[in-house]
């Protein structure tokens, strides 16, 4: 297939899902709630309601978590995100780890080399510069880990009581791989579904935090890298990954409710086979909260075509993040955009994305 058709091709699939989102996203609230930044139904409707009809071009209306972007014949890959977690500092992590971490995943999924961030900082004045310099060394750390240099920032204060602290943007650049061609909008009936890990752990650690509950359990965020994981499986499978989400906000759920809209097409997972922790799993049941809709900061969600989830598998498990990797569902024709997830008493439920505000302020 040519560069033409193939540019053709994306196009008419852009349409497909443009009409395909019509109806389904609507803002019809007159102010904005908290639960606009929980990363479900009411984020979507936001994004889809004001930003999404009012920027529309080709290039933000794949709706990855990556803008593709093409420059003297190079792919490159451009993200950016807001981390405004409370509290600043958690079992596992803090907000300057999980900024850098979280860009740089946007990158991965996107089948690119992470290479450069910026930085922007808001500070709230009073704000102890002793916790500023360790939150400053933790992104150090992190860009370390993950090869990837900042290269450019800003910094902004504003009045006590205005900023809770500090917030945190960055945005990153990556060069995406000639062997990788993924968007949540590539998914066929028959491919197969891989989580890179347990999930969970991210939004419990948080909440535990916030709320100070004792559980009797220490869990801390997964917050981590991807983009290791990420190249393992395209170096394994090449075009035959489909697709990579990492589940953050709204979690797994929310994620596999993207990839069903986006490539219109049905997804089902059996509960039974996603990795959780019995503690993280137990956390759950005491919050009230569907542990598919955890936010999770260090985990890869892939879709693989069809036959290949063993070889995945082999390439997850292959790297200490992927340690606990799982083929957990397939993809189907109906329902399309839809999720179903397989019960373990044998029954099936509508997976959907998630409903309300139980997880604000979760990144």
């Amino acid at each position: 297939m040519s560069g033409v058709e193939r540019l053709g091709e994306q196009l008419e699939r852009i349409e497909r899902v443009r009409k395909s989102r019509r109806g389904r996203f609507y803002l019809r609230d007159d102010f904005i709630t908290m639960s606009h930044g929980s990363g479900g139904k009411a984020t979507h409707n936001l994004v889809e309601g004001v930003f999404a009809t009012a920027f529309s071009n080709p290039v933000l209306d794949r709706m990855d978590d990556s803008a593709l972007l093409q420059l003297s014949g190079a792919r490159l890959a451009f993200t950016t995100d807001s981390y405004v977690v409370r509290p600043l500092f958690f079992p596992g992590g803090d907000i300057g780890r999980l900024a850098v971490h979280g860009t740089v995943n946007d990158l991965a999924v996107a089948g690119a080399v992470p290479l450069y961030l910026s930085v922007g900082v808001v500070l709230e004045e009073g704000f102890a510069v002793a916790e500023l310099r360790r939150i400053v060394e933790s992104m150090k750390s992190a860009a370390e880990e993950a090869a990837v240099s900042i290269v450019t920032g800003d910094t902004k204060v504003v009045e006590r009581g205005k900023a809770d602290g500090v917030y945190i943007n960055t945005a990153g650049i990556g060069l995406v791989r000639p062997d990788a061609s993924v968007s949540a909008g590539n998914a066929r009936p028959k491919d197969q579904i891989l989580i890179s890990g347990r999930i969970a752990e991210h939004g419990v650690a948080i909440m535990m935090a916030r709320n100070d509950l004792d559980l009797e359990t220490q869990v801390e965020s997964d917050t981590g890298p991807v983009h290791e994981l990420a190249a393992a499986l395209i170096d394994r499978l090449g075009s035959d990954v489909r697709t990579l989400k990492d589940p953050t906000r709204g979690g797994v759920a929310t994620a596999l409710n993207e990839i069903a809209l986006q490539s219109q097409v049905g997804l089902v997972i059996d509960e039974q086979r996603v990795p959780i922790r019995p503690d993280v799993r137990g956390a759950c049941e005491l919050l009230g909260i569907d542990p598919l809709h955890m936010a999770n900061e260090g985990k890869l969600l892939a879709v693989v075509a069809a036959g290949r989830g063993d070889n995945a598998l082999d390439a997850l498990r292959g790297h200490p993040l992927g340690l606990d990797a799982a083929i957990i569902g397939e993809v189907r024709t109906e329902p399309e955009g839809l999720v179903a997830s397989r019960t373990a008493v044998g029954g099936e439920r509508i997976l959907d994305m998630l409903v309300g505000d139980a997880l604000p302020r979760i990144c």
